[in-house]
């Protein structure tokens, strides 16, 4: 872990947040909007060199992955590199984990072979479109609306990619070609077409996965590295460290080598990734249209063509960004800024589509700006290197680097908590093989259904006794009022004889009009039979709303004993009697608390 990380973490999270009239231009406000101001006058120039050799690692991890992501997202190998250093310079001014930055990734790589068509010119116009978005979700503080995104409906979706990813992937592990990229098509033919497999690329494949499991299960186990330890241990776990960290490049620059001895012997077994655009990327405006053999496609068929891609990109990208650096919040005790991070991506994807970059969204662990320069000397220096990669080595790396996004261990979960949570888990999941719009739309609806099911039909619990006593075990809105009537008139009056009933309300936090209006009506029907109904536990806010609507034969008490005893015509026990401005304000009872 980079050692500038205690820094960060104490810049990022230990000031009070920001009071709603506080002025923009304000410190406070500046620190907020650029976070590298907090924790950067705390850095130690002693941690230079640590975060130098980790920014090197780091970068030696993302330029292979890079290529590999534009496969995935059917682009020239050089555009993976396009899309991975702007996020680093960027994020290193306006992020607010520590853990990650932004660059491509396998899902958003999916989602843009998705919509754009294996068109360079779609990529980036969906890139700065998709940054705009997220710029403007980031200025009008929305970033509350991707909490109605589910769990079960993220994980759904992440695991569907997963399997996209990987299973597509097979083609280049195995050396076929010419496999259909449409989710079904490709496994039919993929299955059809495996006696054509060419046996140097498998067997490539396959050494290069094992070799990533084996240097990835060494990372996972090198001990961490303790001041009291002599210098050569030190270097030692050092070494290995930052070599079991930079696993993608080794192995791909191992197979680009065994690839490059064949060449030189005249034979060839292995398909190579072939040439790379050299240099860096010139800086233009995007392609707001495209001139093709058959005329050009004006900017707002452009915005037709991609369609759904202008929603599911920005939304997918902010969803995997902002839970990927919460993941790694909760387990380092520190806490992100979603809207914050929303500026950062917004900003991210709209400056690197002036450089030919692709969507964008959270990446592997930030050493920020060491890998940035990094990709940016690859992109002038090492392009002519790229051509030997094979492109079986580049499918290990991806297959490798997608696979722990499968969470196997959720359904065992899920089942065992919730197991009606299952369910747009599995729409999400099933649908997004079909198209990924339809998979998060349908997964986002069932669970919105279940909790407008859940608000519409509380459960309610139910104490038999001299009193029948009913207490909802969640809040009360108007879908609820309906079934809440239904079950009193039920339990209290539809039976013989008629029974006076309590209704508890300690967890009524609100009520609405409709409400009011059913609980009068109730009111009416238990007079009419000669039963009372009384309320218990009311809280302030509510008890102030139900004076204020004078109902007829209201009666409330604070405590459940008191409401029994009148109930039972026992003496001692009188409901409240008081005047709607008698009732103390809930901010002055809190603030005196």
């Amino acid at each position: 872990m980079p050692s500038w990380v205690t820094a960060l973490g104490q810049g990022r999270s230990s000031g009070p947040r920001m009071a709603s009239n506080a002025c923009c231009c304000c410190p406070a406000a500046v620190q907020r909007r650029l976070p590298i101001l907090a924790w950067l006058p705390s850095y130690s120039l002693q941690w230079l060199k640590m975060d130098f050799i980790a920014g090197l690692s780091v970068g030696l991890t993302a330029i292979p992955q890079a290529l590999a992501y534009a496969e995935v997202a059917g682009l020239p190998p050089q555009y993976g590199l396009y899309s991975a250093f702007m996020g680093c310079f960027v994020y290193f001014f306006l992020g607010t984990s520590r853990d990650v930055t932004l660059g491509p990734t396998a899902i958003m790589s999916l989602l843009v072979s998705f919509y754009t068509f294996h068109e360079p010119a779609y990529a980036v116009l969906l890139a700065f479109l998709s940054g705009c978005i997220q710029l403007a979700m980031g200025v009008l503080h929305l970033g509350f609306l991707l909490d109605f995104i589910s769990c079960p409906v993220i994980n759904g979706f992440t695991s569907a990619a997963t399997v996209t990813i990987g299973f597509g992937q097979i083609k280049n592990l195995l050396g076929l070609q010419n496999i259909p990229r449409q989710f079904f098509l490709q496994v039919y033919h993929t299955f059809l077409r495996i006696p054509e497999t060419r046996v140097g690329d498998a067997i490539l494949g396959l050494v290069c996965m094992l070799l990533l499991l084996v240097l990835k299960l060494m990372r996972d186990h090198v001990p961490p590295i303790h001041p009291e330890m002599p210098l050569g241990v030190r270097l030692s776990h050092g070494l290995v460290w930052s070599a079991t960290t930079a696993r993608n490049a080794l192995v791909v620059s191992f197979a680009a080598l065994v690839a490059y001895s064949f060449e030189v012997t005249g034979y060839q077994p292995f398909i190579l990734t072939g040439e790379t655009a050299e240099g860096l990327p010139p800086v233009r405006t995007p392609p707001f249209s495209v001139t093709t053999a058959n005329g050009t496609i004006s900017f707002t068929e452009m915005v037709q063509d991609m369609g759904a891609g202008l929603a599911v990109v920005p939304l997918v990208g902010l969803l995997e960004s902002i839970a990927v650096a919460k993941a790694f919040a909760s387990q380092n005790n520190y806490r992100i800024d979603a809207n914050q991070e929303l500026l950062a991506i917004g900003l991210t994807n709209v400056l690197g589509s002036f450089v030919f970059s692709y969507p964008v969204t959270g990446s592997h662990p930030c050493c920020c700006a060491p890998a940035g320069v990094l990709v940016l000397l690859s992109l002038d220096y090492l392009t002519s290197l790229f051509y030997y990669i094979p492109k079986s080595a580049l499918a290990a790396v991806i297959i490798m680097a997608v696979a722990p996004l499968f969470d196997t261990k959720i359904f065992r979960t899920l089942w065992r908590v919730k197991r009606l949570d299952l369910l747009p888990l599995c729409v999400t999941f099933l649908l997004c093989f079909w198209e990924v719009q339809y998979g998060i739309l349908a997964g986002a609806l069932v669970s919105l259904l279940m909790l407008l099911h859940s608000a519409a039909r509380p459960e309610t619990k139910v104490s038999e006794g001299p009193v029948l006593v009913l207490q909802p075990a969640s809040g009360l809105s108007f879908p609820a009022m309906e079934a809440l009537r239904e079950e009193i008139l039920s339990r209290a009056l539809e039976v013989s004889p008629p029974r006076c009933l309590v209704l508890e309300c300690t967890h009524v936090c609100s009520i609405d009009y409709t409400v009011v209006l059913g609980l009068g009506e109730l009111l009416q029907d238990f007079q009419k039979q000669g039963v009372a109904l009384a309320f218990v536990g009311l809280q302030v806010p509510v008890l102030r709303v139900l004076l204020s609507a004078d109902l007829k034969g209201f009666q409330s008490f604070s405590t459940l004993e008191e409401a029994e005893k009148h109930l039972r015509q026992e003496p001692g026990a009188q409901p409240y009697n008081v005047r709607e401005d008698a009732i103390p304000d809930p901010k002055v009872t809190l603030l005196k608390a």
